[in-house]
């Protein structure tokens, strides 16, 4: 790292004027678990490196009163993990969030730094999205928000600009008598990176489907959900068969699965449908009848 400048700014908007100055040549240091691996294996090579360890503001986890979780972006995944409000009214974040890597990365990697690094292997993202959740970001131009749909655009790349600096995640209250769930399926090891991960959201009244969110991450570049899909399903029985045909439908709509030591593009599209079919089965309490 001979060369690269390390500083430290107190403020957001300090730190969005330096990667201004830096243009493209700068990075932003959250808990620096990705950036620092990048720069190790060459794979990038930073002119400098912004660290967010000073900045005021941007740790901790807070729901305001209309019910909206806000979660500072410097905030550890073992944070989010173990928060008590996020395991109450969003689970599926907190299980997401305790599916990554092992306990020593948790402890250092934050949620923010892992939706800017926009790695197709993570957990998070695919969480992020079934919540309909959104991020708030400050640059030279001023605040604006993203939606957690459009965040992603494809391999480490974000919707980010340039010179902006992510600062807290947003997830709206859950719909009432709402369940969720989150399945890591791995290929290779027990904290290997999901082979495909799957992000669910039910709301159901006598065994009818009302309310339906699914995100299916690292199957490709970018986190999977289609509401069209989604709507189909929604009005009728949550049966066996109208679950599998979902699954099935939803399998067949992935955009280019991929292809690498996980699993091939063929085999990817498979378990996402395994694994829809035993979101929803679980959900919907159906596992002694299926």
């Amino acid at each position: 790292m001979s060369g690269l400048a390390y500083l430290e700014p107190v403020t957001v908007i300090e730190a969005a004027a330096l990667l201004a100055e830096y243009g493209g040549s700068g990075r932003v240091l959250a808990g620096g678990t990705a950036v620092v691996l990048l720069i190790r294996q060459k794979l990038i090579q930073p002119a400098a490196l912004i660290s967010l360890a000073r900045v005021d503001g941007m740790r901790g986890v807070a729901v305001d009163a209309e019910g909206v979780l806000h979660i500072g972006a410097m905030t550890s995944l073992k944070q989010v993990a173990a928060d008590e409000q996020i395991r109450r009214g969003w689970p599926l974040l907190a299980d997401a969030c305790a599916a990554v890597g092992n306990m020593r990365l948790r402890n250092q990697a934050t949620l923010g730094g892992n939706m800017a690094e926009a790695d197709y292997a993570s957990d998070p993202p695919a969480a992020l999205i079934a919540l309909d959740a959104s991020v708030r970001v400050l640059g030279p131009r001023g605040e604006r928000r993203i939606g957690s749909g459009g965040f992603f655009l494809g391999f480490y790349t974000t919707a980010l600009a340039e010179d902006e600096v992510l600062i807290e995640i947003l997830v709206p209250p859950l719909p009432s008598k709402t369940s969720s769930l989150y399945i890591k399926y791995k290929s290779r090891s027990a904290i290997d990176r999901p082979c495909v991960g799957v992000a669910a959201v039910l709301q159901e009244e006598d065994g009818v489907c009302t309310l339906l969110r699914i995100a299916v991450g690292a199957a490709c570049e970018v986190p999977q959900r289609f509401h069209d899909l989604e709507r189909k399903l929604i009005g009728q029985r949550l049966t066996p068969a109208a679950i599998s045909g979902f699954a099935e439908s939803y399998a067949a709509a992935l955009d280019s699965p991929l292809e690498d030591l996980r699993g091939s593009s063929a085999y990817r599209r498979d378990m996402t449908r395994v694994h829809i079919k035993r979101a929803l089965v679980s959900l919907a309490g159906l596992e002694k009848t299926t």
